[in-house]
């Protein structure tokens, strides 16, 4: 296929995603929006190593909940750094290994890690401690060193406890006056599990700790916006789809997770490729999001009063007319009073309009938030049901209001 024809392909009608790996959870973007001080911290941890490789080892652990960036962090300095040890000569490799894809077994892990030094390596015949010494051994022939991450500790320390992390952090203290060749970086997402372990590794596992806080909207739309850039056409994803898809993965229950942005991202874009449009718009996130089922408007649904979906129903409906993501209240309470009309049911005034848009938006099933920039005054905002498309809205609110 020519290029021309490529190029005509790709600016069909309906073609958005030009290239899907930057949506991918496998992903390793060149930089990292709202971890760049976590980076910087990691090298003042690590950086030592590069000016005396024989002398120095450093080992640190990174906390943080699901979609906070630990693995794509610990990928990305990992890389620059053994990067940057070679442009200085030093023979230095980085291996990150998932600990739950080797069912939490040292063995395996180590197995694994010797193979990339000798692909020919016996597959069995010794134990996880020889395997170590071996390891290192390996490093001292080839002059090498090793700079190994261990992914979802959890499952490595629920399968052997203390013994393979002690031995993996004081393994120097037995090769009196040889060169330290080992420097490992933990991740883990539960802090929990650090109590299974014994004091010992424990006070060498806390000397270096760093904890991923989760992250905040305005963090989510620098990750989303340079994700955008790499993988969709120019100007078919507005900033405001962005930003909602930020205020929604920022709020309860997903807390700032990444992976649960960038995916929504991804489903939206295969939405509106699907439909034809030429833009990712809100209410493709909410189709896209719809998929999964928001938990806690499926527990409450059954129990709302009747003007509770009466206000529902009036914001499902007024979305249809608008290509915005977020609703003002005099949106809100204007077709609100239509739909009340239309059930021949008395409107309530403002502040109770209001309250319960605020109870709504508390019990986590409205996504709300407070204007900003461009608007007169502070007022609220609303986005709608979170992970409920208008159209699925509009339609449950009408039955419920039937029933009654």
């Amino acid at each position: 296929m020519s290029i021309d024809k490529i190029r005509e392909e790709l600016s069909a009608p309906g073609q958005l995603i030009i290239n899907d790996e930057p949506l991918s959870p496998e992903f390793i973007p060149s930089h990292l929006p709202g971890r760049e001080s976590e980076l910087s911290i990691l090298s003042r941890v690590f950086g030592p190593i590069l000016e005396k490789p024989m002398k120095v080892s450093q080992n640190a652990l990174i906390r943080g909940r699901i979609g906070t960036g630990k693995t794509v962090l610990v990928q990305r300095f990992g890389r620059d750094f053994e990067r940057i040890a070679r442009e200085k000569g030093i023979n230095f490799h980085f291996i990150a290994v998932n600990c739950r894809q080797f069912k939490g077994s040292s063995f395996m892990i180590l197995k694994h890690v010797i193979t990339k030094f000798s692909p020919a390596f016996p597959q069995r015949g010794f134990s996880s401690e020889e395997l170590l010494q071996m390891l290192l051994q390996m490093l001292d022939d080839k002059n090498a060193y090793l700079f190994l991450a261990l992914d979802e500790l959890e499952s490595l320390i629920q399968n052997e406890g203390s013994d393979p992390l002690y031995n993996l952090t004081r393994i120097h203290e037995a090769r009196f006056n040889a060169s330290q060749r080992l420097s490992c970086i933990f991740v883990l997402r539960d802090h929990e599990f650090l109590d299974r372990l014994d004091k010992a590794t424990l006070s060498t596992l806390n000397r270096n700790v760093l904890h991923l806080e989760e992250y905040t909207a305005p963090q989510l739309v620098r990750i989303l916006s340079d994700r955008v850039k790499a993988a969709f056409r120019e100007h078919s994803v507005p900033l405001e789809t962005i930003e909602f898809i930020a205020d929604l993965a920022a709020a309860e229950p997903e807390r700032g997770e990444a992976r649960y942005a960038i995916e929504l991202l991804r489903r939206a874009g295969i939405q509106a490729q699907n439909e034809r449009a030429n833009r990712i718009l809100p209410e493709h996130i909410r189709k896209a999001a719809a998929s999964v089922p928001h938990p806690v408007y499926e527990d409450i649904r059954s129990t709302l009063g009747m003007h509770q979906k009466l206000l529902l129903l009036a914001i499902a409906r007024r979305f249809k007319h608008t290509e915005d993501a977020y609703l003002s209240m005099g949106q809100v309470e204007e077709a609100y009073r239509i739909v009340c009309e239309e059930y021949r049911k008395n409107p309530l005034r403002h502040t109770q309009v209001w309250k319960y848009l605020k109870d709504l938006s508390n019990a986590g099933v409205l996504t709300t938030k407070v204007s900003g920039q461009g608007q007169r005054g502070k007022t609220t905002l609303i986005g709608g049901v979170s992970g409920v498309s208008n159209d699925v809205l509009e339609k449950e609110m009408e039955r419920l209001l039937e029933v009654r």
